[in-house]
């Protein structure tokens, strides 16, 4: 089997090159070597690695700034999506892509299923809905969308490494506590990716995130605690809890984003992920 990656440089596509199974052959192009927007770069780039799976890792994600570029949001979150999975069909290749909980307006108190409706509050959570709605319309027969929350890695910026970095430079921070999700080792999200790869079916909508939930205060408390223990800090710092209300930030956030699992026994508790990915950076 031969893979095609879109999006080399993010989180997910690094740690889809770092557990990729052996016997798959894989490569992942980037912003300069592949036009997501132009659907003939796409064919000659399918025809030269010969894929047979394309896994989409790519996405505008700056979700505050989105709210002022939204062409560009609108521009990789849905026409490169659409596009991808023109030629997907047409080379009946399939398709496994990446969204978000963030098509889901937060308003509910149960873990988001499959089904549910979604309803965005902000432009990147619309912009990522008109890509998983363009692969309904054009290829349901052999493409999984898979949403997952909150990812974070060893690899480029997060919250985790953010955190780590704040931590070791202030005495205090004030964390949102009224924004719930479920963390997302990328590492995790890979492996399932891989595993869907080989699924002889799939179900078009999945969700996958680590077990149990968090807010960012409980997060950032656990994240504190686990590097503390490993060395990575020296001190501790004070952690304050406050509401988003006292945190403005140009896009909405949903409050509640936890989703319910589609493969629940493929993940693992998000601080148990946690404390493998601290100790990947230790």
């Amino acid at each position: 089997m031969r893979a095609l990656i879109i999006g080399k440089s993010g989180q997910v596509a690094n740690e889809l090159l770092a557990t990729c199974p052996s016997h798959i052959s894989v490569v992942a192009y980037g912003r300069g070597d592949i036009d997501v927007l132009d659907i003939a770069s796409i064919q000659a780039v399918v025809e030269n690695v010969q894929a047979d799976i394309i896994i989409n890792a790519s996405a505008y994600t700056a979700v505050d700034k989105a709210e002022t570029e939204q062409d560009a949001a609108f521009e990789l979150n849905r026409d490169a999506v659409a596009n991808l999975a023109t030629i997907a069909k047409a080379n009946n290749i399939r398709l496994l892509h990446i969204s978000t909980d963030f098509v889901f307006d937060g308003t509910q108190s149960t873990p988001y299923k499959t089904d549910d409706k979604p309803n965005p509050i902000n432009v990147y959570g619309a912009s990522k809905l008109a890509g998983e709605l363009a692969i309904q319309e054009i290829y349901p027969e052999n493409a999984a969308i898979v949403r997952t929350s909150w990812v974070y890695s060893s690899h480029g910026n997060n919250f985790v490494k953010t955190m780590l970095r704040l931590m070791a430079e202030k005495d205090a921070l004030n964390i949102v506590s009224d924004q719930i999700g479920s963390p997302t080792y990328a590492k995790g999200l890979a492996e399932y990716l891989w595993r869907l790869a080989e699924q002889d079916t799939m179900q078009l909508i999945q969700h996958y995130s680590d077990l149990g939930v968090a807010s960012w205060y409980d997060f950032a408390v656990a994240i504190q605690e686990i590097a503390l223990e490993k060395g990575l800090l020296t001190k501790p710092i004070e952690i304050l809890p406050i509401p988003a209300s006292q945190y403005p930030t140009p896009a909405s956030r949903p409050a509640f984003s936890v989703m319910e699992k589609t493969y629940p026994k493929l993940a693992k508790h998000w601080r148990f992920n946690l404390e493998s990915m601290i100790n990947e950076i230790d």
